[in-house]
C-alpha cells in the first residue's frame, strides 16, 4: 500500500535524527523508534532485508530448515519473516536496543534474542556455530564499527555464509566505503573468508536528507556475500 506524504516525511525525520545521535544516545533513540521502525523504513523503500534474503537463499546449498541463522542488529525482526518464506526456521537475533528486541520477540520467529553493544560486547554463540550470519543496514560509523566483521566471521561455521549491507550516504561515505572495502579485502587476504559476490543497488533507500518529501532521489547501497 502506498504511503502518504505525511508518512514519508515522518520516516525521513526519524532517519535524519538517527544520524544525529552520539553513541551514548543511540540506545535510547532506537528504543523510542522500535514500535514504528518497520513502517518507517518501509515508507523509505528500504531494500536491505529483501536483497539479503534473496541472495542468501540463492547461494545456500544445504537444507534451510536445519540452518542456524544469526541476525546481527536484528531490529524488530523483519529479516526472519523474509527468510521463513524461503524455508529457513532457526533464528537468533542480537541488537543493542531492548525495545527492538521486544518487537522481534513478538514475531515468534526467533529462538533466542540477546542484547549487546556491537563492536564492544562479544556476539552470542560459540565459534563456528552459525550457518548464516547477516548484518543489514547498521554497518557505519554511527551504529556498528567495522571491527565487528571479525566477530561475524568467528561465529560462522566453515563453509557458512556471511552477508553485509551498507547504505552509501552521499555526505560522508567516500572515506568510510574505502575503509570498509580495505578491511573486507584484508580479511580475504588473511584467508578468513572468500568473497562470493558484491551487488550495488541504485535504489536501496529513499534519500532521507532530501528536503522535498516527494522527491524520488534514492541512495545506493552495497550488499556483500562471503563464504568462510
Amino acid at each position: 500500500m502506498a504511503m502518504s506524504a505525511e508518512e514519508i516525511m515522518a520516516a525521513k525525520e526519524k532517519a535524519r535524527a538517527s544520524r544525529g545521535c552520539d553513541p551514548e544516545q543511540l540506545v535510547n533513540f532506537y528504543d523510542s523508534w522500535a514500535e514504528t521502525y518497520e513502517k518507517n523504513v518501509d515508507s523509505l523503500n528500504y531494500q536491505g532485508p529483501k536483497l539479503v534474503a534473496e541472495l542468501i537463499s540463492s547461494h545456500f546449498s544445504g537444507n534451510p530448515a536445519e540452518a542456524r541463522v544469526l541476525d546481527v542488529a536484528c531490529g524488530p525482526g523483519q529479516f526472519a519473516a523474509l527468510m521463513k518464506e524461503r524455508g529457513f526456521r532457526m533464528f537468533s537475533g542480537v541488537d543493542y536496543s531492548e525495545k527492538m528486541l521486544k518487537e522481534a520477540e513478538k514475531t515468534g520467529d526467533y529462538q533466542s534474542l540477546e542484547q549487546a553493544h556491537l563492536g564492544t560486547d562479544p556476539l552470542p554463540g560459540d565459534a563456528d556455530s552459525f550457518d548464516v550470519v547477516v548484518l543489514i543496514g547498521a554497518l557505519n560509523k554511527h551504529l556498528v564499527p567495522f571491527s565487528v566483521l571479525r566477530e561475524l566471521c568467528k561465529v560462522t561455521k566453515p563453509g557458512g555464509l556471511i552477508c553485509l549491507t551498507k547504505t552509501n550516504y552521499k555526505n560522508d561515505d567516500a572515506v568510510q566505503l574505502l575503509a570498509l572495502e580495505k578491511e573486507l579485502k584484508q580479511m580475504e587476504d588473511e584467508g578468513l573468508w572468500t568473497k562470493v559476490t558484491v551487488t550495488k543497488c541504485d535504489k536501496y533507500l529513499r534519500n532521507a536528507f532530501v528536503e522535498n518529501m516527494l522527491d524520488d532521489e534514492f541512495l545506493c547501497g552495497y550488499v556483500w556475500l562471503f563464504q568462510k
